[in-house]
């Protein structure tokens, strides 16, 4: 396996001003990713994509080399992160390094674990697509959730004859923790369009994605609840 990591992180953030660098139980939020990236993989497989200059110092006094930085027409609200992927690969193959896997490790999950991404790791395989880490959803779509109809009511998302939550299927969602991706598909389409992908389960603390204050309150308490255990 020959990966390359890659942690986006721009510089602009409304939900919370700052996000990626602002002091988490005083270290910037990165450095949880950038620590447990560096736990399992070489420093020279990691790439922090960034167009924020701050950023770029803080990922470099944590250890890493920032090889370039990320043109402002990815670095929008409206940037992909398929674009934001593409681009950092193109630049490692033009410097001779050819990954045949990619780990996309978002900064805005403190609580993944490098043991969680090394179990991520080997649940992939040349036949996926990608591995992608997530957490049962309490939202079940055969119980809880309701679309409206043509008619304007409300009807069930999806139809079954279940009298409890816990007699309906599982039912997984994305907690945007960690992504293992194949290269070669990833050249030919989308993650989006991905049909061969697996799941890797993760539980609901170390689930917790920030992406508004409310989220960044709740990973405080989570942080002080921590602490407070040793």
């Amino acid at each position: 396996m020959r990966p390359l990591v890659i942690i986006p992180a721009r510089g602009g953030s409304k939900g919370v001003p700052g996000k990626n660098i602002k002091l988490l139980n005083g270290k910037p939020l990165i450095q949880y990713t950038i620590e447990a990236a560096t736990t399992v993989f070489p420093m020279d497989t990691i790439c922090v994509s960034t167009d924020d200059i701050e950023i770029k110092q803080v990922a470099e006094r944590c250890g890493l080399q920032v090889p370039f930085m990320r043109p402002k027409e990815l670095s929008t609200d409206k940037s992909g992160t398929y674009e934001v992927l593409l681009h950092a690969l193109v630049h490692y193959e033009n410097q001779g390094y050819y990954p045949d896997v990619l780990v996309l490790l978002q900064a805005t999950s403190p609580f993944r674990t490098s043991d969680q991404i090394v179990e991520a790791l080997e649940l992939y395989d040349a036949s996926c697509d990608m591995v992608v880490s997530v957490k049962e959803t309490k939202s079940n779509p055969y119980y809880v959730l309701r679309e409206e109809n043509e008619q304007g009511w409300l009807v069930n998302s999806k139809e079954g004859n279940f009298i409890t939550r816990q007699d309906c299927p599982k039912v997984y969602e994305l907690n945007g923790a960690i992504y293992v991706i194949n290269v070669e598909a990833l050249k030919q389409k989308s993650m989006t369009e991905f049909k061969h992908n697996k799941k890797y389960v993760m539980d609901d603390l170390s689930s917790h994605d920030i992406d508004d204050m409310i989220d960044w309150k709740i990973a405080e308490l989570l942080v002080s609840k921590r602490n407070n255990l040793r």
